[in-house]
């Protein structure tokens, strides 16, 4: 039997290091794979890793090609609120849904995957895009006895900023380590996701 995984005080949560997020990838940010040495140095700094993946169905209803005629990048109306439509991407099994080939995957206590609820779309790594349907890793944080915790991850203005608003919101201390994130910055969301993360009290360093 196991002993039970220590307790800790910090936890590092990193976000969606995926292919299709990396350059040649279906949803590429512009220089994903930059980050992938600053995330790995930053792992034996923490006694608990988290790794977030976007793991979505083919069919996922965030995606473009599910409703015909749209456009990818326009948004629509969902039944929990505005949702941007993406080119198909980290869908469940494909190369682009696995993690960047240089992350320090074995460094990681747990892998949560999110987004695979095919009707809603899920940027935070705490709860779903309508905001109230959790994945579980504030219990496992907690568990963990976690109060503080540091973002790294792409993208820094979607889930990074989700995850770390909704951090906020459930009461952990929250630092993003923005050299150790890359943006999608469309129509100034990044200007707006760091005001929002200053506002609600995230630290912000870099």
């Amino acid at each position: 039997m196991r002993a039970a995984a220590p307790a800790v005080d910090a936890a590092l949560i990193v976000i969606d290091v995926q292919n299709d997020f990396c350059p040649g990838g279906a949803l590429a940010v512009a220089e994903g794979d930059a980050v992938v040495p600053a995330i790995n140095a930053m792992m034996a700094d923490f006694a608990a890793v988290v790794l977030t993946q976007d793991w979505h169905p083919a069919d996922h209803a965030s995606f473009a090609a599910s409703h015909p005629g749209a456009a990818p990048f326009s948004v629509t109306e969902m039944p929990y609120g505005p949702q941007v439509l993406w080119p198909a991407h980290c869908v469940q099994g494909s190369p682009g849904a696995e993690f960047h080939p240089a992350l320090d995957t074995d460094a990681a206590d747990l892998i949560l995957r999110k987004g695979f609820r095919p009707a809603i779309d899920s940027y935070s790594a705490f709860f779903e895009n309508d905001r109230t349907t959790p994945t579980g890793l504030e219990a496992y944080l907690r568990s963990r006895g976690a109060a503080r915790l540091v973002l790294a991850g792409l993208a820094t203005d979607f889930c990074v900023a989700w995850s770390a608003l909704d951090a906020a919101r459930l009461g952990f201390a929250v630092t993003v380590r923005l050299p150790a994130c890359r943006a999608i910055d469309m129509d100034g969301s990044l200007a707006a996701a760091l005001d929002q993360m200053r506002a609600a009290g995230v630290a912000l360093e870099g």
